[in-house]
């Protein structure tokens, strides 16, 4: 996900901001870091897979030997792992995970290559088939990207349905594409929400407050329906975006917060991301490398 301008604010209902975050004023740099570890070493609900290494990059063929040791590293702290693609050795992140006890949400990729899209979801029905999937989401931020009509993706999504019975299917894209779009509540059985206050350029002093009226938002719209934050997080150098700084003490903040949230209002949250991957800069700029916990090297960055 990257900048957006957009209007987000249509949302006038209840927030979710009883909890005010952790008041960071009274800690060195030292006990930020100690908190992080601490935090991260309690555990998190769900974790966004990294899936290359330096030199790789999306259309790369990713071998099984480095998934698993992916999978392997990021076990001890994640209950879930998310996926983004099906096919191009991503088929081989839900397998590994259930083999070593994580849970999965798996994402078909679709963009607007149809034949590619048709590898992916008949790379999605395999997988459900085999028993490696406990919620499947059809498609990734398609709607901010124009790839798809709405008509084309609900289309995906129905057909993941219909093959896949048992299995929650939803669809991922940011908080305010819910309440734009009711189709897409209707057809999900679970709302996918991305929240980024970074994107939105907020101060971190203010970024718990606004992802939890992201998260309300979203939850508005679902009618009910559970409301997952598939991505959320901070990155820890490269450039800034109006008042949101890109700097290590931010990332650690904002990991921080956004774990106790969780906890305390029982928030199923996957934190963006697992390690930093250099191809992101594309269309991020230099900040898109850097939104893991681990660095490009899987070493804990603090």
């Amino acid at each position: 996900m990257s900048y957006r301008d957009e209007e987000y604010h249509l949302y006038g209902g209840i927030n979710f901001t009883e909890h005010s975050g952790i008041d960071f004023d009274k800690y060195s740099l030292e006990d930020l870091k100690k908190l992080w570890r601490a935090t991260l070493k309690k555990g998190m609900h769900g974790i966004c897979f990294s899936m290359y290494e330096d030199g790789q990059e999306p259309g790369d063929i990713i071998s099984e030997e480095q998934v698993e040791r992916r999978i392997k590293i990021l076990k001890p702290y994640s209950k879930w792992v998310r996926s983004f693609s099906c096919i191009e050795g991503n088929e081989h992140i839900p397998r590994y995970a259930k083999k070593h006890g994580m849970k999965t949400m798996v994402g078909a990729w679709l963009g607007d290559d149809k034949e590619e899209n048709e590898k992916e979801i008949e790379a999605i029905i395999q997988l459900g088939k085999e028993g490696v999937i406990d919620i499947a989401a059809v498609g990734n931020e398609v709607l901010y990207r124009n790839d798809l009509t709405l008509e084309e993706l609900l289309d995906y999504i129905k057909r993941v349905k219909e093959a896949l019975p048992g299995i929650p299917v939803g669809y991922v894209d940011a908080y305010y594409e819910f309440s734009v779009h009711p189709e897409l509540v209707d057809i999900s059985d679970v709302i996918l929400s991305n929240c980024y206050p970074y994107w939105e350029g907020c101060h971190i002093d203010g970024s718990l407050a606004h992802m939890q009226q992201m998260f309300g938002q979203a939850s508005h719209a679902a009618r009910g329906k559970k409301v997952i934050i598939t991505e959320t997080g901070w990155p820890s150098q490269g450039g800034s975006l109006r008042g949101a700084e890109s700097s290590e003490i931010n990332a650690m903040k904002y990991f921080i917060n956004t774990e106790v949230w969780a906890e305390k209002d029982n928030i199923e949250t996957f934190y963006f991301s697992s390690f930093d991957e250099s191809w992101k800069t594309g269309d991020e700029g230099d900040v898109g490398a850097y939104w893991g916990l681990w660095d490009k090297h899987e070493k804990l960055k603090f």
